[in-house]
């Protein structure tokens, strides 16, 4: 079996601008025993705060796809708008060609159906009117029906784009109402944590710096990717062990899970959905752990609200909480439930 070794990171400047700061007076605190906390009622306490940082990660997943949702309905709004404001330009160009075609006739002796059509404040109603189009020309007929056209295809676009808008104000609402319920798990967990004392502190701080850690001496063995595009997008995540686990961040250095996994593929030349929901159904499902191959997705948690790489040899790679690191864990001890895998 080959073993890991966690390339050495470089060091980075960057300030992680996250609440999972809940576990910074944990890791500042002095050097823990490993002994468990000496106070068994406190265990309930650790119980909790764990709780509150697997919900946190399950609303940013949600944080994740109402985000994604708003950039793409921003998006097909200014599309709409853009063409509304190209209508707009092409219905200009037609109001004065037929304006000149009117002042012409004007000055010629009278004004006709046709310029009546054209000075309505109501077009459809007039045309009504069967035998106005009787009366017009047929290169006139054509001029007139094609500027109709286009005024009624400028109103269909304009109520699509104010749809458009619509949704995303109410989408942008979901974001604000998602982040603070983030923000919320997070701070009552800091709130919490603070109730321990220095050294039950440091004894939580020890425990996950041993998980992070682990990722120096981890087994992985030295079964091969199922193809190039899950091998490549596989390296990239394992260049990423040691790096923070930071909700709704998408990296070089700090990610949440599916932060990971998108980034990875995307270094592998493949876009991949940003939530993990989305990504559990991005390619072929693999319903046994046996099954699976370095690189191939995992799916964990019955609402599928995580996700990480299968790294070989029953382990996961992943960024699995507030306050952890990118890391190899056991599956079998991760505390999820595997759902299923998917080969991309």
């Amino acid at each position: 079996m080959a073993s890991h070794r966690r390339p050495k990171q470089p060091s980075h400047g960057y300030a992680v601008l996250t609440a999972t700061a809940a576990v910074s007076v944990a890791l500042s605190a002095p050097s823990a025993s490993a002994d468990p906390l000496p106070d068994p009622n406190k265990k309930g306490v650790q119980a909790q705060i764990d709780r509150l940082y697997e919900s946190a990660t399950q609303a940013t997943e949600k944080y994740n796809g109402a985000k994604e949702t708003a950039e793409k309905l921003r998006q097909e709004a200014d599309n709409l708008q853009e063409a509304v404001a190209r209508k707009q330009d092409d219905l200009n160009e037609l109001r004065r060609a037929l304006g000149s075609a009117a002042t012409a006739q004007y000055r010629s002796g009278g004004l006709d159906p046709s310029v009546q059509l054209l000075l309505s404040s109501d077009p459809d109603a007039f045309l009504d009117e069967a035998a106005v189009l009787d009366r017009l020309g047929s290169r006139q007929s054509e001029a007139l029906e094609r500027f109709l056209s286009e005024q009624r295809a400028l109103r269909q676009q304009r109520t699509q784009a104010g749809a458009k808008l619509a949704d995303l104000q109410e989408t942008r609402k979901e974001l604000g109402n998602r982040k603070k319920e983030i923000q919320g798990k997070l701070a009552e967990a800091q709130r919490l944590l603070n109730t321990l004392t220095a050294n039950e502190r440091a004894a939580i701080a020890a425990k996950e710096e041993r998980a992070n850690r682990s990722s120096e001496r981890v087994e992985l063995g030295n079964e091969a990717s199922a193809s190039g595009i899950t091998a490549a997008a596989f390296q990239a995540a394992k260049s990423r062990v040691g790096m923070p686990y930071v909700w709704g961040a998408t990296g070089p250095g700090s990610f949440d899970c599916s932060g990971l996994t998108s980034w990875a593929f995307r270094q592998a030349g493949v876009n991949l959905p940003r939530t993990s929901q989305a990504q559990a159904s991005a390619g072929t499902r693999i319903n046994s752990l046996s099954a699976l191959k370095p690189g191939d997705l995992i799916i964990m948690r019955t609402d599928l609200s995580h996700v990480g790489f299968y790294a070989g040899n029953g382990q996961i790679l992943h960024s699995p909480k507030p306050g952890a690191q990118v890391r190899y864990e056991s599956i079998a001890r991760s505390g999820m439930p595997f759902m299923w895998g998917v080969r991309i």
